[in-house]
């Protein structure tokens, strides 16, 4: 029995790969039931793994659908009665060829909330050219900023479009109609574009910008690595350290356990580039760990960087349970954490058509449905 302050949530999930998949984990996490609709044939393409290190993919069921015949088309209708959302991440026009679209079902389910994720969103020039996370940042005057003084862009792994202005946008605005839905009755499309998302993200620092407090130049800012007390050193065994002690009051207590003088360093350029080569000096007498022994639990606003081999291992990350293993793979655990509603363990990713019937069952179709849905070549076969 599903947990979680999203339980008794039915979501359907139409196969992509990326944002969308991230999106209904976090969802499934949270306690919905999501149903994933695969394509019969080889995977969707993407990075090739084995199921089970494809840790997106955790906390669902999936059924194989022909989504090109009738059969296929009249399931999915049948699903659409019951869900409260629907994940799709094709481009623009590609439900509507396949007629399924937001108005055919919302005439099936006038509470649907229909949650399409796409690149460069539903409308507008970009609208049905290809991209990836990288792409969508560009636009966004997000990855211009990220990088070193004097360097190219640094692109931030798919954090920032994929992930943080996709998924969790959409994971957002779905949780968000749902719950208009249901005051009013009516559902709606939302529409998730990585570009918008990556956009929102920066809204901090557009401030900053009209402002004239953040200079276009990457690798001078106080975030961006310009500031000497916010960047990485490398320690004496090669391993290196993030120091961010950008309040005065925080400053002092790590050039204290350092063993620098605080007033030794002015505001001006040169201040600053003193600063940096001091801390790196410093820094470099000691090894990782001896210096968090010294900045543990105290406000110098210090931390190891870890590895993703390193840090399920750490002290608190074991602590607070961060990390969970399934299926003897190490990985995130649910997040946030509810008082009232805490999440169940994550099940591993699952084959398509690994119980079909227990998977509509659940769904809430009853055996005689479901062995009547089962009858159709295009449903439930690999």
């Amino acid at each position: 029995m599903k947990t979680g302050p999203l339980a008794g949530v039915k979501v359907i999930e139409f196969a992509g790969i990326g944002p969308g998949p991230m999106c209904a984990m976090l969802l499934a996490d949270l306690g919905a039931t999501v149903l994933r609709l695969d394509k019969a044939g080889p995977p969707t393409a993407g990075i090739e793994r084995p199921l089970k290190y494809n840790l997106v993919l955790r906390n669902r069921q999936s059924i194989t659908v022909d989504l090109k015949s009738k059969q296929g088309i009249e399931f999915v209708k049948a699903l659409v009665q019951d869900a409260d959302a629907i994940v799709e991440g094709f481009r623009p026009g590609t439900m509507e060829k396949l007629g399924l679209g937001p108005d055919v079902f919302s005439k099936i389910n006038p509470k649907l909330v229909y949650g399409r994720m796409t690149g460069w969103g539903q409308d507008g020039p970009y609208a049905k050219m290809a991209g990836h996370d990288m792409n969508y940042i560009a636009l966004t005057g997000a990855l211009h900023a990220i990088g070193r003084k004097g360097q190219a862009p640094t692109p931030p792994l798919n954090l920032v479009g994929d992930y943080g202005g996709g998924s969790l946008y959409l994971a957002f605005g779905l949780v968000s109609a749902i719950l208009s839905a249901r005051t009013t009755g009516v559902g709606q499309v939302v529409d998730a574009a990585m570009v918008d998302g990556a956009a929102s993200l920066m809204t901090s620092f557009f401030g900053l910008n009209a402002g004239s407090l953040f200079s276009s130049e990457r690798g001078t800012n106080t975030l961006d690595s310009g500031a000497a007390y916010y960047d990485t050193y490398v320690c004496a065994d090669g391993n290196y350290l993030a120091v961010a002690p950008i309040e005065l009051k925080f400053r002092d207590v790590f050039f204290q356990l350092l063993g620098l003088n605080a007033d030794a360093f002015d505001d001006s350029p040169a201040g600053n580039e003193k600063m940096k080569a001091d801390i790196a000096s410093k820094l470099k007498t000691r090894t990782q760990a001896e210096w968090a022994a010294i900045f543990d639990g105290t406000d110098a606003c210090v931390a190891p960087v870890l590895s993703m081999n390193e840090a399920p291992k750490h002290a608190h990350n074991m602590a607070r349970k961060t990390f969970i293993e399934i299926d003897g793979v190490v990985q995130p655990a649910p997040a946030p954490r509810f008082s009232a509603t805490p999440t169940a363990t994550p099940t591993p990713p699952a084959p398509s058509n690994q119980d079909v019937p227990a998977a509509l069952a659940a769904w809430g179709m009853d055996g005689k449905e479901i062995e009547q849905w089962l009858a159709h070549k295009e449903i439930g076969q690999n």
